[in-house]
């Protein structure tokens, strides 16, 4: 019961940010603005190696999340290389308004984790384009694009139906992982998972007392995971530096298993979709350590 009771709490929580955030985002799209906001990253595009038109799926996908991108990247002329690159950039950095609110809530500033998401994308971006020869034309645009044309109902509509079918999903998820939590917790289980777990979070540079919520991020995301990440930080006494290396570590590197896989149909490499991010956030994760180590030394 208890865990259906925290589940419920972060639930609302969580549907008090959804849904109004996915609401003006559809609107922002329906209005047209988004389209008209892409020469505000026209210097970025330079430096990330890309064409103008990659502003599109990365506003989208900044702003939205992964589906968001992916759908922009499918109607686009881009080369596979410059699919791969949107692609390593967005799985870092995406949905950065609504995860942001939830790295906010459980523990670390909105604002430093959106900022380290989108200088760690960039960075990576900028790296990986150096495997490629970017040089490659793209392909030319034959067909006009449509002007927008869906009136306002059935925008709405569409916004209705996938927010409907995002919400409950998001409610069984929850509901299920803090019910489970706690019967784990009732059997004293959960410290036998972390022990199993600490190689593992050794290796990436984290504690062990960070394990449960590591691993909520990794396989369910931030969306999806967030109300569990939310309560269950309410319950651990976990210091600062805990908290900022687990949500630079998560912020880079979560939902390992999903939003990897809706990049596939694109034909983009599966090494490039989960092996670059994983070392950038180990990496990621020592340069902070080494960050807070020399902080402490320099105040003794």
């Amino acid at each position: 019961m208890n865990g259906l009771n925290k589940g419920w709490h972060g639930y609302i929580w969580m549907m008090k940010i959804i849904v109004p955030i996915s609401f003006l985002t559809a609107l922002l799209a329906w209005s047209g603005w988004i389209e008209r906001l892409d020469f505000l990253i026209q210097p970025v595009m330079n430096i990330l190696n890309l064409p103008s038109i990659a502003a599109l799926p990365l506003i989208i996908g900044t702003l939205t999340g992964i589906y968001g991108g992916v759908a922009a990247m499918a109607v686009l002329p881009l080369s596979l290389e410059q699919m791969t690159l949107i692609a390593i950039f967005l799985l870092i950095a995406h949905n950065l308004v609504q995860e942001g609110a939830i790295q906010g809530k459980s523990g670390v500033h909105p604002v430093k984790a959106t900022l380290f998401r989108l200088i760690v994308a960039t960075v990576t971006v900028l790296i990986v384009s150096w495997f490629f020869d970017m040089t490659v034309t793209i392909r030319a645009i034959t067909d006009e694009v449509p002007p927008q044309s869906l009136s306002f109902v059935i925008m709405l509509k569409d916004w209705g139906i996938t927010t409907l079918n995002l919400i409950i999903r998001i409610f069984f998820i929850i509901m299920f992982i803090l019910t489970m939590l706690e019967i784990l917790k009732s059997f004293g289980w959960i410290n036998h998972i972390v022990r199993f777990l600490s190689p593992l979070l050794k290796a990436m540079g984290l504690s062990r007392r960070v394990g449960i919520l590591w691993m909520t991020a990794v396989i369910f995301g931030l969306a999806y995971g967030g109300a569990v990440i939310i309560e269950e930080t309410k319950n651990e006494q976990l210091t600062k530096e805990e908290l900022e290396e687990l949500h630079l570590s998560i912020g880079i590197n979560h939902a390992m298993i999903e939003d990897p896989s809706l990049f596939l149909p694109l034909g983009i490499s599966p090494f490039w979709l989960w092996v670059p991010r994983l070392l950038v956030a180990v990496i990621a994760v020592r340069f902070l350590t080494m960050w807070q180590f020399l902080k402490k030394k320099g105040r003794s």
